[in-house]
């Protein structure tokens, strides 16, 4: 028996040994890695905190209070001011995007999404600190929106710049994008888990087992760099919710759930009607760019002489909401406004992100639900707030795609995990039905609109990634193609550049039955060069070699 016990001590201090140089020398997901995670939580974490302490300290210096009691004191300004300030913001707002970004357009989640997707982890970076500049001016004066869509961006040109001293390669690169992206949301919102779920579930888009170590020590470097900045607290102080008749009320939480589907769709649609209105607008007047978030700015400062719930992100507003002090057509006023005002912000390209204004949105439709439900059926229902923070979660999941992140963010906002139930049904009804009015939630289709088709998978824009050029086969390569066929086929107009992407080239392979493509220097010249041949052949090939290192990744 010693002899077997003093075997089994031995391999076990064998194994434990091997296992430690494993850990200690192998890539990411190993010790090296969670060490270079929790530095860039903590970097990611420090630059979340900095932004929004930034955007209390100019708030404050302008209007004299911070977002939490913004409302009310704006009520007692003077007009001029309330109507002035937003738009001298915008036209600050406006230079810098104008200035420090190619499009006049501020960056947010959705090009963290398409970073992650398709640069290998990447976004851009002078762009990126433009929009957080941009982001503070917008929601320190007037704007309309959330700090989390700046905020997750800014996490991300961090990540981008560790990434590229490293040399990291493109699963590398997506995985610290993803620690980033958790420190930055759990510092913003005191919420660990939900980062980093929001990181795997938004952003990644996967839930891969050997990224879920890194991100996890990321987020809690976030929380544990915000609990010492700001304390130990939650976003929202709720009541007690009272108790659910789970198998009487719960019908009431579906058609909740659906009913905040629709709110969701019309947020999201209105943003984008407010986008082409106006770009329309700006192109029939022929403004510069950099004054298109001027007029918004005016038409905010106006609905703020008479709402100046409106203003900023909307905690004030949202609190009482969640805690019943709201009657019944202010909650539906103040939500209807409230769509108006993100839909003007973000049409106005001003930065900012949405899932603080869909948590507002959320709450005034849960509690106007709950005003109704309760009246109608007495009886048998909980408390008109759990439907607050019921709707809450629902608007905020359906327009992020995000139902288990949403969940358990506002778990973490309210520290209320006792009316999971009610919440779950809300959010899953209305994530499904939102999800079937829009192209999967607010950031996929943002990229839709754009042309970048993620949404649908990687099936749908791996293709993308690369050019005719990197795969085709030059002239005189031995297994090229016959020059009289290339020739006959560029003739016909049948050819593409090297800087085509593979997409195109699948479009005419579906379309003629061809074995090859010729590949030309100039699409507009009259006789064009040809410089090779794109073989069908090879593009599956390529294509299939990119869809297996997704698989890999995602299942690793």
């Amino acid at each position: 028996m010693n002899l077997f016990g003093d075997y089994d001590s031995h391999h076990l201090a064998e194994s434990a040994r091997k296992g430690w140089r494993r850990a200690r020398d192998h890539g990411p997901g190993h010790l090296r890695f969670w060490l270079i995670a929790l530095v860039l939580g903590v970097l990611a974490a420090f630059a979340a905190v900095g932004f929004r302490l930034s955007i209390t300290w100019l708030q404050t210096a302008i209007y004299g209070v911070d977002e939490r009691n913004l409302a009310t004191v704006l009520g007692r300004l003077p007009w001029y001011l309330i109507v002035s300030v937003p738009i001298l913001g915008r036209l600050v707002t406006g230079l810098i995007l104008h200035w420090f970004t190619p499009d006049g357009r501020a960056r947010s989640v959705a090009d963290a999404i398409e970073g992650a997707a398709l640069h290998d982890g990447r976004v851009e970076r002078r762009a990126g600190l433009a929009s957080a500049l941009a982001s503070i001016m917008t929601l320190s004066t007037g704007g309309s929106a959330g700090r989390e869509g700046p905020v997750v961006h800014l996490a991300g040109v961090i990540s981008t710049w560790i990434s590229d001293r490293l040399g990291a390669d493109g699963i590398t690169g997506r995985d610290l994008l993803g620690c980033a992206v958790a420190a930055a949301v759990s510092a913003s919102f005191n919420a660990p888990i939900a980062g980093a779920l929001f990181a795997l579930e938004v952003v990644l888009r996967h839930f891969a087992v050997n990224a879920f170590a890194p991100i996890i020590i990321a987020s809690v470097a976030g929380t544990v760099v915000s609990r010492v900045t700001f304390g130990d607290v939650t976003e929202f102080t709720l009541p007690n919710m009272g108790a659910l008749a789970f198998y009487v009320e719960l019908p009431a939480y579906l058609i909740l759930g659906l009913c905040c589907g629709l709110v969701a769709a019309a947020l999201m649609w209105g943003v984008f009607a407010a986008d082409r209105i106006g770009s329309a607008v700006q192109n029939s007047l022929r403004l510069p760019r950099w004054l298109r978030p001027c007029g918004a700015g005016a038409v905010l400062g106006v609905l703020a002489l008479w709402f100046p719930h409106i203003i900023g992100v909307g905690y004030e507003t949202t609190s009482n909401a969640l805690t019943g002090q709201l009657l019944f057509h202010e909650a539906v006023v103040f939500a209807v406004l409230k769509v108006i005002a993100v839909a003007v912000t973000m049409g106005g390209r001003m930065g900012g992100g949405i899932f603080s204004p869909s948590l507002m949105i959320g709450a005034l439709t849960g509690l106007a639900f709950g005003i109704i439900a309760t009246g109608l059926f007495p009886d048998v229902s909980g408390s008109q707030t759990l439907y607050a923070l019921a709707g809450m979660g629902a608007v905020a999941a359906a327009v992020l795609g995000a139902p288990i992140s949403t969940t358990l963010i506002v778990f973490e906002l309210t520290g209320d995990w006792q009316t999971g139930l009610a919440v779950m049904v809300a959010v899953s009804t209305s994530t499904a039905l939102a999800s079937h009015l829009v192209d999967r939630s607010f950031f996929l289709t943002q990229l839709s609109r754009r042309g970048v088709k993620i949404a649908a998978g990687p099936q749908a824009y791996l293709m993308t990634m690369y050019r005719t050029g990197l795969v085709m086969r030059p002239s005189g390569d031995p297994r090229g193609a016959d020059p009289d066929a290339l020739t006959a086929l560029a003739e016909r107009g049948i050819a593409l550049t090297a800087q085509a992407t593979l997409e195109a080239a699948m479009a005419i392979f579906e379309a003629e039955d061809i074995a090859f493509i010729p590949v030309i220097d100039d699409a507009d010249a009259a006789r064009p060069e040809v410089l090779g041949a794109l073989f069908q052949t090879d593009v599956l090939r390529v294509f299939n070699r990119a869809l297996a290192s997704v698989a890999a990744e995602e299942h690793r």
